[in-house]
Parts: structure tokens; C-alpha cells; sequence
């Protein structure tokens, strides 16, 4: 990526991703199908880190970097998921990739993608092919948590519960300690949310449920089939609240998505670097 592509106004939400050396991440904008990718809260783009190698050429990968985080660390980030959800979908049909795409997102990013499509749908725009949650309950469950008030070592033992952090003392820890401030905006935007009875989403969706997550059990995941008219699915994978960021279950999830994108040239079985899950 240039200097250029660095500082337009594209990649200020949807940055390009680091491709292999051999290889040049496909156009979004050509090509013949995008995944929009929304990280869990207090996320950024490197959630994605390796995904479109996996996904190969059919499919662009297009991590969304929400304000705070990256190259917008100086923005101010969201703390209501309306606004939120209002400004990507104008960032999405400004930088036009509202065509041929499906919405990827995991924990805080499946409500936010879900919140993206009913906006999309609200101003006539075409709908997702395919929407993808992955370690969320379903969004009538959201409001019961309070996580966003606790103390910095209160919540530090929450998300190391989760799976988010290793060694108390090691590089995960630290790269937790400067996402406070944007964890807990994301925090506060989930937690305040409430949910407005609308129609069901007519797009197929598939819900990922892992065994070990305690706030995104199998049950709050099943709730997701009311939100669509179209197919739905659900798959359990093994794995915590994070599972998506290494291991097997990430394999297996990507192995998911290539299939039900029908995404020519997935590698499925490509082993996968574990990444700590606060890394830029």
C-alpha cells in the first residue's frame, strides 16, 4: 500500500490489507464478491490479518477500521451503535460497495453488521448476500451487562476470563492498557443499546456459536433465526469468545466462510498463526 492509498479517504474505514509478499489483495471495488469485516469491541483491522489469503482471489476482504483505533487513533470513538451503524453504511455507499457483498462481524461487529444491513435497507440499497455472526447473542439480548462501568483491573479480569489475554505480565496486557478508552466507548455502545422490533433481513445468515464462550452461549446464538426470512444456520465451534483469533476454530470458521461464499481458490486448512487479540 503507498503513501497515497494510506491517506485516502477509503482507508480511513476500510484499509487495504497487507497481502503476501507474492501477492496483491484484490480491489475491492473490482472484485466479483466483498466480505465486510467488523471486529468485536475494542477491535481493530488485524482481527482479519490473514483472511484474504485463505479466502483467495474471489472474494475482497474488507476489514472496517472504526474510529479510535489505527490510523484514526485520534478520532473520537463512537459510544452509541446508531450513529455508528449510520456512518459506515454512508462510508459503504460513498466508497460504493454496497453491490455483491456479504457482512462478516464478530461479537460487538455482528450487532454493528447487523445494524449496517437495516440502515442499508432503510435507504432502498441493495441487501448483503450473506450475513455472517460470530460469537454474539442476538440483538433483543444486548442491554444486561455493565461492563463499561467497572474498574480498569475489574475489567482487565473480564476480558482475560474471555480468552483476550494471556501472560497478566506480557505484550497482550499492554496493548489492552492503551485500548481502554476505546474498549469501553464499544462497550457503552453495546450496552446501551435497545433493540427496535423492524422486519426480518431477507439474506441468508449463518451464526457462529464456540463452546467456551459464556456471554455468546449456543442458546443467545439460535436467537438469531428470527432475524431473517431467509436460511439460517447456525455452527458451533470449539474455542472461547475469542476463537477467531488463532487455532483450529479460526481455521475451521475460515473454512466456513469460503464454502458459503463459494469463494474459488479458499485454502481452509492453511494453519494460522495464533495473534494476540489487541494487536494493531
Amino acid at each position: 500500500m503507498s503513501p497515497a492509498d494510506l491517506l485516502s479517504p477509503r482507508a480511513a474505514w476500510f484499509p487495504r490489507p497487507v497481502a503476501a509478499p507474492a501477492a496483491e489483495p484484490p480491489d475491492p471495488a473490482f472484485a466479483p464478491l466483498r466480505l465486510v469485516c467488523f471486529p468485536y469491541a475494542g477491535g481493530t483491522v488485524s482481527a482479519f490479518r490473514g483472511w484474504q489469503e485463505h479466502l483467495g482471489d474471489g472474494v475482497a476482504v474488507v476489514p472496517v477500521q472504526l474510529p479510535g483505533r489505527g490510523l484514526r487513533l485520534r478520532e473520537r470513538p463512537y459510544d452509541s451503535m446508531e450513529p455508528l451503524a449510520e456512518a459506515v453504511a454512508d462510508a459503504l455507499e460513498e466508497h460504493r460497495l454496497v453491490h455483491d457483498y456479504a457482512l462478516f462481524g464478530h461479537s460487538m461487529g455482528a450487532l454493528l453488521a447487523y445494524e449496517v444491513a437495516c440502515v442499508l435497507r432503510r435507504c432502498g440499497l441493495p441487501p448483503p448476500r450473506h450475513l455472517f455472526v460470530s460469537g454474539s447473542r442476538a440483538p433483543h439480548l444486548y442491554g444486561d451487562r455493565a461492563d463499561h462501568t467497572l474498574s480498569d483491573a475489574a475489567l482487565r479480569e473480564v476480558i482475560r476470563d474471555l480468552g483476550g489475554l494471556g501472560d497478566p505480565d506480557g505484550l497482550g496486557a499492554a496493548y489492552f492498557d492503551r485500548r481502554l478508552p476505546v474498549l469501553r466507548a464499544d462497550l457503552r455502545a453495546c450496552e446501551r443499546y435497545g433493540w427496535e422490533p423492524r422486519p426480518p433481513l431477507n439474506c441468508p445468515t449463518t451464526a457462529f456459536s464456540a463452546a467456551d464462550d459464556p456471554i455468546a452461549t449456543p442458546e443467545m446464538v439460535e436467537a438469531w433465526r428470527p432475524y431473517t426470512s431467509g436460511s439460517f444456520l447456525r455452527r458451533h465451534l470449539p474455542g472461547n469468545h475469542f476463537f477467531l483469533n488463532g487455532g483450529p476454530s479460526r481455521d475451521r470458521l475460515l473454512a466456513h466462510l469460503g464454502t458459503e461464499l463459494d469463494a474459488p481458490g479458499t485454502t481452509p486448512h492453511r494453519k494460522a498463526t495464533r495473534e494476540a487479540p489487541w494487536t494493531f
